[in-house]
Formats: structure tokens, sequence, C-alpha cells
């Protein structure tokens, strides 16, 4: 079993900065891509960012320039660092984690955006 624990949300300013962090812990051979997904009220989780484990990275468009995905291989770490941060990325975000067949997930992190 694996368990991924988050940390880093919080209430910003627009055009603030935040930096999530996510650590997978438990049974773990090898960890294959991790991602960032976030998800609004009434809404279905959406992707923000994942990384393989060679570090090929990917990122929605609402996000591409601002957020920065990475990870720490050693560690069983990913992070996301969000920049020029808007009142929508105000939602919960979820980190995951492939472990060959299966994906965990986070219990989730709220970030806030005030205008």
């Amino acid at each position: 079993q694996v368990q991924l624990v988050e940390s880093g949300g919080g209430l910003v300013q627009a055009g603030g900065s935040l930096r999530l962090s996510c650590t997978a812990s438990g049974t773990i051979s090898a960890i294959d891509a991790m991602g960032w997904y976030r998800q609004a009220p009434g809404k279905e989780r959406s992707l923000v960012a994942t990384i393989t484990a060679r570090g090929t990275k990917s990122y929605a468009a609402s996000v591409l320039g601002r957020f920065t995905i990475s990870r720490d291989n050693a560690k069983n770490t990913v992070y996301l660092q969000m920049d020029s941060l808007k009142p929508e990325d105000t939602v919960v975000y979820y980190c995951n984690a492939q472990v060959g067949p299966n994906v965990y997930w986070g219990q989730g992190t709220q970030v806030t955006v005030s205008s």
C-alpha cells in the first residue's frame, strides 16, 4: 500500500506564489508518473501537471508558464511551484502517483487565492 501526504496549501493574494509538496510512503518499488490535479466543488477532477520518472513534464494550458512541476525521486516527493496565482486557481489540489498498475491519491490540500 502507498500513502500520499500533501502539504503547502493555504491562502495567498492574487499574483502571489505557493509551493505544494507531496510525499509517498509505504511499499514502493518504483514510482512511475506523479502528478497534480485539482477539483472545484461540483466539477470533475482535472489535470494540472504530470511528471514521469525520467522527468518528462506536461501541463494544462491554464497553468502553462505559471506552474512548475518537479520531483525528487530519492525522497519520493513531487512538488508544484505555483506563481502568478489567480482567483480562479482557488480549488482543492490532489497529488497522485502511479506505482505499477495502481494509482494512488493524496487527501487534497486547499489553495485559496484572494483578489
